[in-house]
């Protein structure tokens, strides 16, 4: 029986892994994590599994943001679920251009590619192909709606928070300056990685930081707690290699799944902040209402969360979601 490896990490290694330019990497890792066991079927298939995909700025252990809704001591414990969370790929250390050190020549990767990769790991490590769910926040929900459109047949359920299916608008023009301010410095095509790109690291947290919640919320914060958070958030994003990010902002600018939203089969659950200025519930929620035909949303005060960081809202609209799955 697979086991629990409750608050670490283990890495697998696929044989080769072949992107959608046609390109092909060997010996390729994965890392992960799992949460809870696992419940098998008369013909030995796992029926519980449900994938974690992670935030832009995370890993496969970003799971632990969600302890208070998953796990053996949460307050959904009694529904028995198999969490899989899955470092994406172009993410250190699962297969990136810094782990590989092929720096600007790793192959150009798209979100779709990072589906096919998590695909092909379940394959191999779990022999899974049908998942129960796929749980997605952030850019981590650009791979839950794209495994849902490309791949309709393969899970029951998504429950995707704070995303967008597809990057337009302030999203776009945030990547394409993100993508300027790299192309700039004639250090990203350095042989050594410098300071120079270090440098541009800062820069880059920091406009992310600015994206983190609401214009509302901002504004409850004093200038004083605003260099506090965001030297935090720089701090903690400092050892982000820029190549990494590069190929990582690529895939999200090119992503655009909105043609293919009927293909979902899965019942959706669609959550997101009431004043969210980057994932709006004008422009990336209610639209899904005439695209997804067994859609639920949920909309939460934004900014009651940021300040106490209690998960705890989300248990009773969860609940009710994933009552119909619990095994």
């Amino acid at each position: 029986m697979i086991e629990s490896d409750k608050l670490g990490y283990r890495k697998h290694v696929l044989d080769e892994f072949e992107f959608e330019n046609g390109q092909i990497l060997q010996d390729v890792e994965v890392e992960y994590t799992t949460r809870g066991l696992p419940k098998y079927d008369e013909e030995g298939n796992i029926v519980n599994a449900i994938i974690y995909c992670h935030r832009y700025n995370g890993n496969c252990l970003s799971i632990e943001d969600l302890n208070q809704l998953l796990g053996s001591k949460s307050e959904l414990s009694d529904f028995n679920f198999f969490y899989i969370s899955i470092t994406s790929l172009g993410f250190p250390e699962s297969c990136s251009p810094s782990t590989t050190n092929l720096k600007f020549d790793f192959p150009k990767y798209t979100i779709k590619d990072c589906v096919n990769f998590k695909r092909k790991f379940l394959a191999e490590e779990f022999d899974i192909s049908n998942v129960l769910g796929i749980l997605g926040v952030g850019r981590g929900g650009y791979e839950a709606f794209t495994w849902g459109c490309e791949y309709p047949d393969e899970m029951e359920f998504l429950i995707i928070g704070h995303s967008s299916f597809k990057t337009n608008g302030y999203r776009y023009i945030t990547s394409k300056a993100l993508n300027n301010l790299i192309e700039s410095s004639d250090a990203y095509l350095d042989a050594v990685y410098s300071d120079p790109l270090t440098k541009i690291m800062f820069s880059i947290n920091t406009l992310i930081y600015s994206q983190y919640f609401s214009k509302k919320s901002f504004q409850n914060f004093s200038q004083e707690d605003l260099d506090v958070l965001i030297d935090t958030f720089v701090e903690e994003g400092s050892s982000d290699d820029i190549y990494d990010f590069k190929f990582r902002n690529d895939a999200a600018l090119n992503y655009d799944v909105e043609d293919k939203l009927s293909n979902i089969k899965a019942k959706t659950f669609i959550f997101c902040a009431s004043e969210d200025g980057y994932y709006s519930p004008e422009f990336d929620v209610y639209p899904l209402k005439d695209k997804i035909e067994n859609l639920e949303i949920y909309i939460f005060d934004d900014q009651e969360f940021v300040y106490k960081y209690d998960y705890s809202v989300f248990v009773n609209p969860f609940r009710e979601f994933l009552e119909e799955f619990k095994k």
